[in-house]
């Protein structure tokens, strides 16, 4: 699979993404159970991911049971993927960090968008998904968002997991 620098991804590139990450450190997960970076991170957890928040404010604490890092740096376990709720001008100030972490894949949340990153990325083969969240994606691909704001043309009545979409 090529590195994607542009904003379009076919299912088969973002479930592949999706079966291989086991581990996610989320990069300014929040401790306040009504943000968005709180459900993505329940939601990722319910679903059997590994997840390692990374939050300064919050550093010794735990959030939704996991202990909370102040940097990428102090995770000591493999990382598979980093995900990273920070507006798009901060990112800069930690794209080092993240290349540094050797991640499988990148995955920029909704309104996140970072072409400087996304070369980085591209140059130490490094997949980037940018302005999408897994989360959605997930319960997209998976049919369990169906008729709740996208319809995936999946009807099941039971959880399944995310395998690859054949083209």
């Amino acid at each position: 699979m090529k590195s994607k620098t542009n904003l379009e991804y076919t299912d088969r590139f973002i479930s592949s993404i999706l079966n291989e990450t086991k581990s996610i450190a989320m990069i300014g997960l929040s401790s306040s159970w009504n943000r968005p970076s709180y459900f993505v991170a329940k939601y990722l957890i319910d679903r059997g991911y590994t997840i390692y928040p990374i939050n300064p404010k919050e550093s010794g604490k735990k959030i939704l049971g996991q202990k909370v890092y102040s940097n990428i740096k102090e995770i000591k376990d493999k990382i598979d993927m980093v995900d990273v709720f920070r507006k798009s001008s901060d990112i800069d100030k930690i794209s080092d960090d993240i290349i540094t972490s050797n991640p499988k894949f990148i995955w920029l949340q909704i309104g996140v968008i970072n072409k400087k990153l996304a070369n980085k990325a591209a140059n130490k083969n490094i997949l980037i998904v940018m302005n999408r969240c897994p989360k959605i994606e997930y319960s997209r691909l998976s049919g369990e968002l169906g008729w709740g704001g996208i319809n995936s043309g999946n009807i099941i009545n039971k959880r399944r997991i995310i395998k690859p979409i054949i083209n």
